[in-house]
């Protein structure tokens, strides 16, 4: 589990793809610290698990699966990606709950510098629009972001200077692929009302699946 909040930029020292899948070699300085051989690190917004490190360096395999849902198929050297190690019991949260398991591939469409910032809209699959609300998470390329602005179809974010330096969004380009993880309490509710799970043990109670969607959930 992760919150969102990048530790530092690394870059691809190597991308090698293989018959099925690839192996990353990324260079580091603050995440490879404490690292051990089968921790899990987000990189870019996916959950990946450390096969090597070293000193300034950490390797991991990437699955088919991983390269079909995520940018890495568009990786290559020297390319700058956000790291976040897992988060340890007892951290302060300061994002929200990311999991790193990416939910679909966005697009940057538009970028609009506002005072010392940015405000940064993306273009989503379709299959994730029931789960984006005005004002709730979204991670893009595992940074926690808000939405400020949410249209059919495309959906904006605020991005304060400090976010800027800190992550890769200052280096994205207009068409550039992003990925996309939306908050996982949506879509454990609406698994929940699937399920039939999530009724209201009242009697007469207004809640229901129909009521809350109504009501933008």
């Amino acid at each position: 589990m992760f919150t969102g909040i990048i530790e530092e930029i690394g870059v691809i020292r190597e991308m090698r793809f293989l018959s099925e899948g690839a192996i990353i070699t990324v260079a580091a300085s603050v995440t490879p610290a404490g690292m051990k051989v089968g921790n899990s690190i987000c990189v870019n917004g996916v959950c990946l698990t450390v096969t090597r490190v070293g000193s300034d360096f950490f390797l991991c395999d990437i699955s088919a699966e991983t390269l079909l849902r995520s940018n890495f198929k568009q990786a290559k050297q020297g390319m700058r990606i956000n790291l976040e190690r897992a988060m340890a019991v007892g951290d302060r949260l300061g994002g929200h709950f990311v999991q790193g398991h990416v939910d679909g591939v966005g697009r940057l469409i538009a970028k609009t510098a506002t005072g010392d910032g940015f405000q940064m809209s993306f273009e989503f699959p379709n299959a994730l629009e029931r789960y984006l609300v005005f004002k709730g998470s979204i991670a893009v390329n595992g940074i926690s972001l808000t939405i400020s602005a949410l249209e059919k179809g495309s959906f904006s974010a605020s991005i304060i200077p400090l976010t800027l330096k800190s992550t890769n969004l200052n280096l994205l380009a207009i068409g550039d692929l992003v990925n996309l993880e939306v908050d996982i309490l949506g879509k454990y509710f609406e698994r929940f009302f699937d399920l039939g799970l999530a009724q209201s043990p009242r009697s007469g109670s207004k809640i229901s699946p129909e009521y809350l969607k109504s009501q933008g959930f």
